[in-house]
């Protein structure tokens, strides 16, 4: 068998069974100080395929990045076959900043497929598509939850695509729910290329969560295994089958004012039960929340003061109410029996 070709990417070339961190030119800031996209490629002696993991599209979701960061110190790569693009912040701008955004405001993940003319977050966009993206056969996304809410592990997965279900239930996160894709998204802009996406989201904005950055770092070796670029040793599967659910909603807050939650994610409620509470801060008047439907909360807020019409629990339908309990506490408690990553690690 010949030997594997280098891969090129921003102009260097990376040989067979050899890793390295390439900058590729992003902007200047008005200080001159340079900004660059780093992509850690990690090219394998033997064939295989060309996979992505991407994280900090949104500026302020720090928890892909711990994720991307155990994947990275992973004894499994060892054996890669083919070729791994690893992508820690994606958006530099909004994670120096803190911020979900750019600094003119723009979504990143509502930028694409980009221009190399547009604003600043239409040539992010372009740079990551056509540099990263367009080299791949498949990609996993990570995100968490914005600013003050949290989100239980997930996988977001477009209603239409059969194929990629199977790798969302390797996943093995808690919860599988089906979103349609949405216009500027990496996932339709991949789409167009022929590329596939999961997208992961888990845990809180600015925060990092001990269970959600397990389940990232379990998943992702899982689906690489799947698609030929790692051995099954060393993978564990997951315990109970992911809860695949096809439709959710918020409940909003009735009104502004302090709240005070009774459910967290992952607890399985039914129609009538009471989720919340919001009192003024006299304590005169105080109304409940209440689920209108029965089904998993995948998502709620964490900051105890809302306006009217805050967002304050994400709750997705599920066929079997029974099994979802059961599938979260087994779940839960694989992950909990996991080895850290890193033994001297404690968050």
């Amino acid at each position: 068998m010949p030997p594997r070709e280098d891969f090129e990417i921003g102009g260097e070339r990376i040989a067979p069974g050899t890793r390295r961190t390439v900058d590729l030119p992003v902007s200047t800031l008005s200080d001159h100080t340079p900004i660059h996209m780093s992509v850690h490629v990690i090219h394998g002696k033997r064939p295989g395929p060309t996979l992505f993991v991407s994280a900090g599209i949104h500026g302020d979701e720090v928890i892909g990045v711990e994720i991307v960061r155990r994947l990275l110190r992973a004894d499994n790569l060892a054996s890669l076959r083919g070729t791994l693009l690893v992508i820690p912040i994606v958006n530099a701008f909004g994670f120096h900043n803190r911020s979900r955004y750019l600094p003119d405001r723009r979504d990143l993940n509502r930028s694409f497929p980009g221009s190399t003319g547009g604003s600043l977050a239409s040539r992010m966009a372009h740079l990551f598509l056509t540099e990263v993206v367009a080299r791949c056969e498949f990609g996993i996304d990570l995100h968490s939850a914005a600013i003050h809410r949290t989100n239980l592990p997930q996988i977001r997965i477009s209603p239409d695509t059969p194929s990629i279900l199977k790798r969302a239930k390797l996943f093995g996160a808690p919860v599988i729910l089906t979103s349609p894709l949405r216009d500027g998204s990496l996932r339709a802009a991949a789409r167009e290329l022929g590329v596939d996406v999961l997208l992961f989201e888990a845990g809180e904005g600015l925060r990092f969560d001990e269970m959600s950055v397990r389940a990232g770092v379990a998943g992702i070796l899982r689906v690489m295994n799947d698609i030929g670029s790692l051995p099954r040793k060393g993978i564990s599967k997951a315990k109970a089958a992911s809860i695949l659910c096809s439709s959710s909603r918020w409940v909003r807050a009735p009104a502004g004012g302090l709240l005070r939650t009774f459910k967290e994610d992952g607890e399985v409620v039914s129609e009538g039960d009471v989720l919340a509470a919001v009192c003024d801060p006299f304590g005169d008047e105080e109304l409940e929340l209440v689920a209108d439907f029965e089904g998993i909360i995948v998502g709620r807020a964490v900051m105890p003061v809302v306006n009217e019409g805050d967002a304050v629990y994400h709750i997705a339908k599920v066929a079997s109410p029974a099994a979802a309990e059961t599938a979260i506490e087994d779940l839960t408690a694989q992950l909990e029996a996991d080895p850290l990553f890193d033994e001297d690690e404690i968050i």
